[in-house]
């Protein structure tokens, strides 16, 4: 191009073609927007409930990837693998001793009635059915057994607190897995009663033990003291005249006993063998 020559003018875009571009953007993020709004994915151990403008539609959404209609569908998943809740009751004995127990739930929703759970009551179904159950279920099995059963009889209370807890919740789409007690807690008086009454237990048994021992003493030294004696009866019934005076012998040191007249007095009186 020669340096003297006027370069070529770019004609202008016009508006229509300016507005063409915006409204294939436009459709490009509407397109965009609806696919990602249809598209959902349910995890590995849940369910989800596809509402369509609040209202359940169909069955239940399985884990995997799934479509729904963009902007009218929503969906909502609930967790079917087994949950643990911890719940803190206060309740009564059947001899009027107030009981906090601490319950542990493994419970899981029912794979089969989640659209009915969802429908009836909602997805804070634990705050709202469970919770009241377990606080329900616990004063009415705890009401059967005195304060003391509630600790001698431990697995029987719990099976009773299950089973109570099974009736109330399975109506309302929960299942129950297990329960467990994790804490028994009572009253500062009764448990004040409990370490007196062990501490008095264990009195009781020292003072036995240590009776026991006295007796035992006692018998020991009766025993000892008879056989000193029996072995006194026995060694007087061996020792002769001939003995004792053998004896003497053995410790004489040599001198005649004298008498006040200064006469010796004999020793040994060895009587004469009769013939």
């Amino acid at each position: 191009m020669n340096q003297f020559e006027q370069p070529e003018e770019i004609a202008p875009v016009s508006p229509k073609s300016i507005g063409s571009i915006a409204f294939i953007v436009f459709l490009l993020i509407v397109a965009l927007s609806a696919f990602i709004s249809s598209a959902t994915v349910v995890d590995a151990g849940e369910q989800g409930v596809v509402t369509h403008f609040g209202k359940i539609r169909g069955k239940t959404l399985y884990p995997g990837f799934h479509f729904v209609d963009p902007f009218v569908d929503r969906v909502t998943t609930f967790d079917t693998r087994e949950q643990k809740k911890e719940v803190t009751s206060s309740a009564a004995s059947s001899d009027l001793q107030t009981v906090n127990a601490k319950i542990a739930v493994n419970h899981h929703v029912d794979p089969d009635k989640i659209n009915q759970l969802y429908q009836e009551v909602g997805v804070d179904f634990e705050s709202r059915i469970v919770d009241p159950a377990v606080q329900e279920s616990v004063k009415a099995s705890t009401a059967q057994f005195t304060v003391n059963e509630l600790i001698t009889k431990r697995a029987e209370v719990k099976e009773k607190i299950k089973s109570s807890l099974m009736v109330r919740l399975v109506s309302r789409y929960i299942i129950v897995d297990d329960v467990s007690i994790t804490n028994f807690d009572f009253s500062s008086d009764f448990n004040a009663a409990i370490e007196a009454k062990q501490v008095a237990q264990q009195q009781v048994q020292k003072a036995q033990q240590d009776l026991e021992r006295i007796k035992i003493e006692a018998e020991q030294k009766v025993a000892q003291a008879q056989a000193e004696a029996d072995a006194q009866k026995a060694q007087s019934q061996t020792i002769t005249p001939e003995i004792l005076q053998l004896r003497a012998i053995e410790k004489w040191n040599g001198v005649l006993p004298v008498t006040n007249a200064g006469q010796s007095v004999p020793f040994l009186n060895i009587p004469t063998p009769s013939k």
